[in-house]
Formats: C-alpha cells, sequence, structure tokens
C-alpha cells in the first residue's frame, strides 16, 4: 500500500505543481466567489459528510477535538462568509519596492509565487478551506492532507466546492491536491518530495509536528508550523477585578482551540482577585490544575482539555519572563489599568501576539486581518510570524534591468 500511496501523493503534487503557471488573480477571485457559493448550494452535503466523520469518531476523540471536527449550520455558513470575504480582498501586492542604481541599473525587487505548498492538518475541516484559499489567493497551488477523523468532510469540499469552483472559473481543478488516505504515511510522503512540494504547511500536535519538521529537513523541504498554542493572561497590579474576570470568560469562550487560556498569572498584589477568579473558573466549568510545566497546553490534553493553570508571581518582569520562556510564544495579555506597566509589558514580550484588556482568542488571521490564516507561525526567526495569511505566502525575487553598458 505505501508504494500505491506515495503514488497518488506524488500524481497530486506533480499535477498541482503543473498548475501554478495558470493561477492568476482575476481567475482566483472568481474561483473563491464561486466556492462561496458552492458552500452554500452544497451545505447539505457538507454537512451529513462531516456527521459520517463526527460519529465515527465520537468514541475516540476527546471532547476538543470533536470541537474542532464538527461543523454546524453556523460553522458551514462562516465557511462561505470566509471564501466570500477573501475573494474581495485585494490581490498581492507584486512589487515591493524599486530604485536606480548609479550605473543605470533599474533593480526591483518582486513578490513571486511559492509554487505548490503542501499542507498536513488536523481533523479540523475548515482548515482545508482556510489554506486553499489563502494560498490561491496568493497564486500557489495546494496539496492538503489530512487526519482521517475529518477525511470524509476534506474529501466533499475539495471535490465539491473548491475544484468545481476552480474549473468554472477557467482554472486547472488539480490546483488544490488532495491526499485521498487516512494513512499517517501520507502526512511523511507529503514532506519529502522537494522538487514539487518546496514548503509544507504543518498544523497539529507539537510532537506530531516536530517529528515532520525533522522528516522534512532530511529531504530539503522547508515548514511553516503551527504545533504549540496557549494564551496567557496576566492579572497586573493595577488590574481592574471586573475586567480582568470579564477576559477570562472571553478567553474560555472554545476550549479546544490554540488561542485560549491556557496560563493565568496573578500578580501578587491583585492576589485579593484570585478567590473570585477562582470561582468564575468553576462557574465556567474549568478546573486549575498544576501541569508538569507552566506553559503546559491544556487544549491538546485530551484527558484535562477543560482546564487552566494559575500561578501567582511576584512582579511583571516575572510574568513576561514566564510567558517568554516557559510557553509557545503565540499570545500573551495583561489586564490592567496601569498605561506604562501595559506598555512595559507589551515592549518586553516576544511572542507573536501581545493584547491590553483584551482576549488572546483574537490571535487570528481573520480577526485581525479580515483574511483566513494557514496557521500561526510562532518560530523566532526572520520570516512570516504569527497569523500567516495570503500576504505572506510568497517568494522574495530581484529584477534587474539594464541596457548592456553595465560591468562590476
Amino acid at each position: 500500500m505505501s508504494a500505491d500511496l506515495r503514488e497518488l501523493v506524488e500524481r497530486e503534487a506533480s499535477a498541482a505543481h503543473a498548475a501554478v503557471p495558470e493561477l492568476t488573480d482575476e481567475k482566483v477571485r472568481h474561483a473563491l466567489e464561486r466556492a462561496a457559493e458552492l458552500v452554500d448550494e452544497r451545505s447539505d452535503a457538507i454537512a451529513r459528510a462531516n456527521a459520517l466523520d463526527v460519529d465515527a469518531a465520537a468514541e475516540r476523540l476527546d471532547a476538543g477535538s470533536l470541537d474542532r471536527l464538527r461543523l454546524d449550520a453556523t460553522r458551514i455558513a462562516a465557511l462561505r462568509e470566509q471564501l466570500a470575504q477573501l475573494a474581495v480582498l485585494p490581490p498581492l501586492e507584486r512589487e515591493e519596492s524599486a530604485w536606480e542604481l548609479e550605473n543605470g541599473l533599474q533593480v526591483a525587487v518582486r513578490r513571486v509565487p511559492i509554487g505548490a505548498v503542501g499542507a498536513n492538518f488536523e481533523a479540523r475541516p475548515n482548515v482545508a478551506v482556510d489554506v486553499a484559499g489563502q494560498l490561491l489567493k496568493s497564486l500557489n497551488a495546494a496539496v492538503l492532507r489530512t487526519g482521517g477523523a475529518a477525511l470524509h468532510t476534506v474529501t466533499t469540499l475539495v471535490d465539491d466546492v473548491l475544484r468545481p469552483a476552480l474549473a468554472q472559473a477557467g482554472l486547472p481543478p488539480e490546483s488544490v491536491g488532495l491526499v485521498r488516505s487516512a494513512e499517517r504515511e501520507g502526512a511523511r510522503i507529503l514532506v519529502s518530495l522537494p522538487q514539487v512540494l518546496p514548503l509544507v504547511i504543518l498544523r497539529g500536535s507539537g510532537e506530531t509536528t516536530a517529528a515532520l519538521a525533522r522528516e522534512a529537513a532530511q529531504h530539503g523541504v522547508r515548514t511553516l508550523a503551527h504545533a504549540e498554542g496557549g494564551g496567557v493572561l496576566y492579572v497586573g497590579a493595577a488590574a481592574d477585578p471586573a475586567r480582568a474576570q470579564a477576559l477570562v470568560e472571553a478567553s474560555l469562550d472554545r476550549l479546544g482551540v490554540c488561542n485560549r487560556l491556557n496560563l493565568l498569572l496573578v500578580d501578587r498584589a491583585a492576589e485579593e482577585q484570585l478567590p473570585g477568579l477562582l470561582l468564575l473558573l468553576g462557574r465556567l466549568g474549568i478546573d486549575v490544575r498544576e501541569p508538569v510545566r507552566l506553559g503546559h497546553e491544556w487544549a491538546n490534553d485530551p484527558e484535562h482539555v477543560a482546564s487552566v493553570t494559575v500561578h501567582v508571581v511576584e512582579s511583571l518582569d516575572e510574568a513576561v519572563s514566564i510567558a517568554n520562556d516557559e510557553t509557545s510564544g503565540l499570545a500573551a495579555a495583561i489586564a490592567t489599568e496601569d498605561a506604562a506597566a501595559a506598555e512595559r509589558f507589551l515592549a518586553t514580550y516576544r511572542g507573536t501576539a501581545a493584547f491590553w484588556n483584551a482576549p488572546t482568542r483574537f490571535t487570528d488571521g481573520f480577526a485581525l486581518t479580515g483574511s483566513p490564516e494557514t496557521g500561526i507561525n510562532v518560530d523566532r526567526v526572520p520570516g512570516p510570524r504569527g497569523p500567516v495569511t495570503y500576504r505572506d505566502l510568497w517568494l522574495r525575487q530581484y529584477r534587474v534591468t539594464g541596457d548592456g553598458t553595465q560591468h562590476r
């Protein structure tokens, strides 16, 4: 089966790679508009496929994973809305800058497509549309691979929505490929094809994603990984109690997502607020647990998803140090009425998103930029970081024009 699976993945990847030159901003806009309409027209088929996936997974997935897998009517409508909004967003500005050298050479820095890009993601079917939409918008093709729990839903989204929309816009349907197998070997093959898939977006648990990133590196494939999350809220010395409680509640509206409240830090000077905060957590059905490390992400802990870590700190500096050094670096927020303290917190936290009196749940491409994301990159290296959207999915190219007289 592995040989057959490799042939399948290579075929999908090669077809996507070959489709890239056909992609244009205008045709992609039409394809995304049509895809939004098809989500509406085929919502019953999407719901039926998703029900099959949810029923099959009910006894083996935890509550948080099932929540990520489930597409109810509201979430299906959100898919349509995101595609429609993505369609009307301005295309990527291709020229970054330009100048003329003293010798007369004209230099332009251009943003060019990457090509075909792979994407491996957990049992979260809306990611299929988010990732494929972003890649198409940036004039890249996509090859998707999801966990077996979401395969029926993702197959329906690809075959009944994305590919028909591409075809009706005059584009190759193969611009969005799919690994049509639940075998985990499919993910390993996806990261082993540098000639046709030079970049693979990885979303999932830290351990699985880290292993795939190492595998990709061995094959010369680059990765954009969204492996770990967990929001931090620091209740500062000058925090308003009602505002702090509102932030906690707003940060826990969903438990199976990466940007939910994971670590609650309370300043010693605000310790009198702790009983009220603990009472609120209890009312919300959230357990307070002592993890192995403060940054342990409860959303990825099947047995303890409805948990938060609570820790008292001696100062703002200690809170920032913990957020920087003991968490994933996804997002951290400060609750305070002291503007100077807020500015110090925002200036010294190094994660991808920093908040003042706002919940970390807004660490999301669509919420912050109006464009769905392929994932949230927490790497501490140059390149796209934080929510990655179509505006980040390009390569830099220098274009130089002369008149034949220039020389070194």
